[in-house]
């Protein structure tokens, strides 16, 4: 038999040149376009002519699960099976099945839990009705089986599950579980057949009015959960929910009044400074008395953080509704815009969005963190 293993991760990888490349034992990468990269295995029956089947694209199937599916296909052909026929018995998966491969394969793409969640709550409950459907049988009228029933009640959810029933099945087609179009993509198909979204009536996330927000502080400050610390913190801090569960110790810069959040945790990926107002260092110091964890709330695991749901809780808890925890940003910086003279790049900045250009950045480094304290030391008066 010829020699196996002949091609690296890094040429399978950097290979440009249109035509095939073999690894050895019948497995070739078949190159039609830098961008376009896909496994075949050939194999020759015993008293027959050569056959092929594909058994993926690159880069869904990497060089090391193409060798473990050629060697499965070598062992076919060597007790005198057929592969594809034996390829094609195995892959009978189910929708759910898929989406979970395809959530695993994902998961280190994802680096926001509110993301990482979305994923999961997409295909574990939204999808249900899919959930025990062949994934090569999905069609049309499984997807609007779906989609339907929410498309106008909540039209930003609907759409957003829909795109990720499509990140599935195109997933499955490139780990060649099915073939065909893709029934859940939304140009020239599912345009055809559901009412196109107004997006004048996409709902932002409901917000507490911020003349309502002393009177809840006094109220979360009586409550004896770290929950409740967390919320607290989130809204003197104006930061979002996972930027607040995931935050570390290490973070904390007591001297300098600050809390540092890395890039690799922001939306915007770029580091964010946040100044911490008096209220937030007391509370902050209080907990760092009492500490057990790297994380500054951590959850019933001190090496994992509360839940991405647990300040949501503590709002149904002391019966605030209609109201989220993201909610408090836009609570905070209609403050800023009703209440204060502060300008709205400031007010912006301390909601960690990039405001103007490049340039523009540039010459605000100096003095936007200084105007951003006065601004969240006033917003904390405000709260207390």
């Amino acid at each position: 038999m010829r020699a196996l293993n002949k091609l690296t991760a890094i040429e399978v990888k950097r290979v440009s040149g249109r035509g095939r490349h073999g690894d050895g034992g019948g497995l070739w990468l078949n190159v039609t376009s830098s961008d376009s990269k896909s496994w075949i295995f050939r194999w020759t029956p015993k008293g027959g002519t050569p056959r092929e089947m594909g058994i993926g694209s690159y880069p869904a199937v990497s060089l090391a699960e193409a060798r473990k599916r050629a060697t499965i296909g070598r062992e076919h052909v060597a007790a005198g099976r057929d592969p594809k026929a034996e390829r094609d018995r195995d892959t009978g998966k189910t929708f759910l099945q898929a989406g979970e491969a395809y959530l695993e394969a994902m998961a280190s793409k994802w680096t926001n839990e509110k993301t990482k969640w979305q994923w999961q709550d997409a295909v574990h409950t939204r999808s249900r009705p899919l959930h025990k459907r062949p994934v090569a049988q999905v069609d049309t009228a499984d997807v609007l089986r779906v989609l339907k029933p929410m498309w106008l009640a909540t039209p930003e959810t609907a759409y957003r599950t829909r795109g990720r029933i499509e990140a599935v099945l195109d997933y499955s087609k490139a780990q060649e579980w099915r073939e065909g179009e893709n029934p859940a993509r939304w140009k020239g198909h599912l345009e055809n057949l559901l009412p196109r979204r107004d997006r004048a009536a996409v709902r932002h996330q409901p917000a507490m009015p911020y003349r309502d927000i002393p009177d809840f502080m006094t109220r979360l400050r009586t409550v004896e959960a770290l929950a409740a610390r967390a919320l607290e913190m989130l809204i003197l801090t104006a930061t979002r929910t996972s930027e607040v569960l995931n935050a570390k110790w290490i973070e904390v810069d007591f001297e300098n009044e600050k809390w540092v959040i890395p890039a690799s945790r922001m939306k915007m990926k770029q580091t964010h400074e946040v100044p911490l107002s008096p209220s937030c260092l007391s509370l902050l110091k209080r907990l760092y008395e009492v500490r057990n964890s790297e994380f500054i709330f951590p959850g019933q695991k001190a090496d994992k953080p509360l839940s991405n749901m647990s300040m949501n809780m503590m709002l149904r808890r002391m019966k605030v509704e209609g109201v989220t925890v993201h909610g408090f940003r836009s609570s905070f910086r209609d403050w800023c815009g009703d209440e204060t003279e502060y300008p709205r790049e400031t007010a912006e900045a301390a909601l960690a969005h990039k405001v103007g250009n490049s340039v523009e950045l540039a010459y605000r480094r100096g003095t936007a963190f200084e105007k951003r304290r006065q601004l969240m030391n006033d917003w904390d008066k405000y709260c207390g």
